[in-house]
């Protein structure tokens, strides 16, 4: 939800009233949003489609929707968004307008059976009752004009991005370097995302550990945090790579840093990304949807997750690339996935309904 705040305070500059409906234990929006002057419903909406648990949230958001007789009702994630389009049926026929925003289909090209099996069935009989389906990449986009029965189908570049919170700050470049243990003419990489399994950092560990005058900085926590002490113990690269934890200063993390790394399995479209290249960073980055849209060979290089080989020789040839070119690239390249580009997108499909 804080991806929306902007948006949700243009919106109700230009006289909507806009109102939220989340699980508020998880996303802890309440005061945010109240202070905005929107009323916060919260909603016990579960992870797993399969919860009992999204019963009860399906009869809360009906009544919500058919009490406050709502012109838009614009849902996200994908069981949130099926619990949505479902309590919404009723409503649409009095003429409300279902909008939904993939932020990354479950189901894609190499992605597990299972989630074919589980998610695919849903999104295609919930897309029956969607007025509008916003994907945020191309594969998506396509996956969605091919298969879903949305009356209208839409691209838009992302969630956007604050382009002006990346703007170059005055960091002591060096010093803040040696404090991560990083020799003179080193290459440092830097990754920022959880520590799970999906963000695979342990490909780019031990895809390092051969290589000299690397080192490699995670900003993020989670449940691989142990595990990934493991491996870097046993990669024998403790002093070039360091799990820094939760992080808030991740536009300096970037600007003392030569190279953004992103060795995920699957995304959307990553923000982390986006803020890299704001940042002037080339990117080495996983060979996956999303990814693709971000970065071409001007701007970084890709390879397959799945491949630690591929991993090092990605790194290495960034060793030798022009870095600074590369950068300059990103630089431009990410204008046409700022914050006001997408609001202004978003705005208009808003007017349009």
């Amino acid at each position: 939800m804080n991806f929306f705040q902007k948006f949700i305070g243009e919106l109700i500059q230009a006289d909507y009233i806009v109102d939220i409906a989340c699980n508020d234990s998880v996303s802890k929006v309440s005061d945010l949003y109240q202070e905005l002057g929107c009323r916060v419903y919260s909603i016990p909406i579960s992870r797993s489609p399969l919860s009992k648990q999204n019963h009860t949230a399906i009869k809360q958001i009906k009544k919500i929707v058919e009490e406050n007789q709502y012109d838009i009702v614009h849902c996200h994630t994908p069981v949130a968004a099926m619990c949505t389009r479902i309590a919404s049926r009723k409503v649409r026929k009095r003429g409300t307008k279902v909008f939904y925003t993939a932020h990354g289909f479950h189901f894609y090209k190499g992605a597990p059976i299972k989630n074919w099996l589980m998610y695919y069935p849903v999104e295609m009989i919930c897309s029956y009752w969607t007025d509008m389906l916003i994907t945020i990449n191309n594969e998506d986009y396509a996956l969605a004009k091919k298969r879903m029965k949305a009356k209208r189908i839409e691209y838009i570049p992302g969630v956007g991005i604050d382009l002006e919170k990346f703007k170059k700050t005055n960091v002591d470049k060096r010093a803040k370097r040696q404090e991560f243990g990083v020799t003179k003419n080193a290459k440092l990489f830097l990754s920022v995302g959880e520590l799970n399994k999906n963000k695979n950092h342990e490909t780019v560990i031990r895809a390092i550990a051969d290589l000299k005058d690397v080192y490699y900085i995670i900003a993020g926590q989670g449940p691989l945090q142990e595990h990934l002490e493991s491996v870097i113990k046993e990669c024998n690269v403790a002093e070039r790579v360091k799990l820094l934890g939760f992080r808030r200063d991740v536009g300096m993390l970037c600007e003392i840093s030569d190279v953004f790394i992103f060795p995920s399995f699957r995304e959307g479209l990553s923000v982390s990304v986006m803020e890299a290249m704001a940042s002037g960073l080339p990117v080495v980055a996983s060979k996956i949807r999303g990814n693709t849209d971000l970065i071409d060979e001007n701007g970084g290089i890709l390879f397959s997750p799945y491949s630690i080989d591929e991993c090092r020789e990605a790194i290495q040839k960034a060793m030798v690339s022009d870095l600074k070119k590369m950068g300059n690239h990103n630089i431009e390249k990410v204008c046409e996935f700022s914050i006001e580009s997408v609001n202004r997108q978003m705005m208009e499909f808003m007017m349009e309904s």
